[in-house]
């Protein structure tokens, strides 16, 4: 890779913004209450909610080797057909999704050195996008880009609840490829996952820079071109491989 990249891919979840704290059971209590206030007619909570977990886990574990996403808003919809919870006109799926999600991104702290490294690179020129692994749908991701105030950074975000598959799969990074319309060979990809980020991106010819914030150890035989411990060094860094 020519240095600078033209082109840097970052993944979204602690990489930009630290998650904090999801508590989907305090998630699924308010949706209960919006929906109880609205006149539905709902079943025992704990029925429905181990209903939930039990589904939804199960496909967050299965989607690690599919590389299917799961999606929550189709468990949700099943749920509901199962248990006979009927909305009709008295609120919409987008509010049902919007309620829970608020509950769920309540906290989301954007790392620190963040917003200053991505000022620094768009005013260097380098063009810069989103690849990230969610089950959100990609409205919610998309206005909690806008509420963390970093999407003004970057020309688009790729969610993988709105793709065939998810990272480590090729098919994510080739969509970000085309859009960029940039060599492969021409863009870094940053992400703090070995597997899914620098395997992934590395698999379709991209440089990768992992974010190694806690000083873990490199896993299998994954070798990522840049090690880093803070979004910051990709202003100093080198075009130097860094040893294993």
């Amino acid at each position: 890779m020519s240095f600078p990249p033209k082109a840097i891919l970052f993944d979204w979840a602690y990489t930009l913004v630290d998650l904090v704290c999801e508590d989907d059971r305090a998630a699924f209590l308010e949706l209960m209450k919006f929906l109880k206030d609205k006149g539905v007619e709902l079943p025992e909570f704990e029925l429905i909610f181990s209903a939930y977990q039990d589904l939804f886990y199960g496909l967050i574990k299965e989607s690690r080797q599919t590389h299917r996403e799961a999606n929550f808003e189709t468990v949700l919809r099943y749920l509901f057909f199962k248990y006979h919870i009927e909305i009709e006109d008295r609120t919409s799926w987008k509010d049902i999704l919007t309620v829970y999600y608020k509950v769920i991104h309540g906290v989301r702290l954007v790392y620190p050195d963040a917003r200053n490294t991505l000022k620094i690179l768009l005013e260097s020129g380098i063009r810069m996008g989103i690849i990230s692994n969610t089950t959100n749908p990609e409205f919610i991701k998309e206005e909690e880009l806008r509420q963390t105030g970093l999407n003004t950074y970057f020309e688009f975000a790729i969610f993988s609840s709105g793709t065939p598959y998810r990272k480590p799969h090729s098919s994510i990074f080739h969509a970000a490829i085309s859009r960029l319309n940039i060599e492969a060979e021409n863009i870094l990809f940053v992400g703090d996952d070995l597997k899914m980020d620098v395997m992934g991106a590395q698999s379709v010819g991209m440089s990768t820079a992992w974010l190694n914030r806690d000083g873990s150890s490199l896993v299998g035989n994954i070798s990522p071109d840049y090690q880093i411990t803070s979004l910051s060094e990709l202003l100093t860094m080198k075009p130097l491989k860094v040893a294993n």
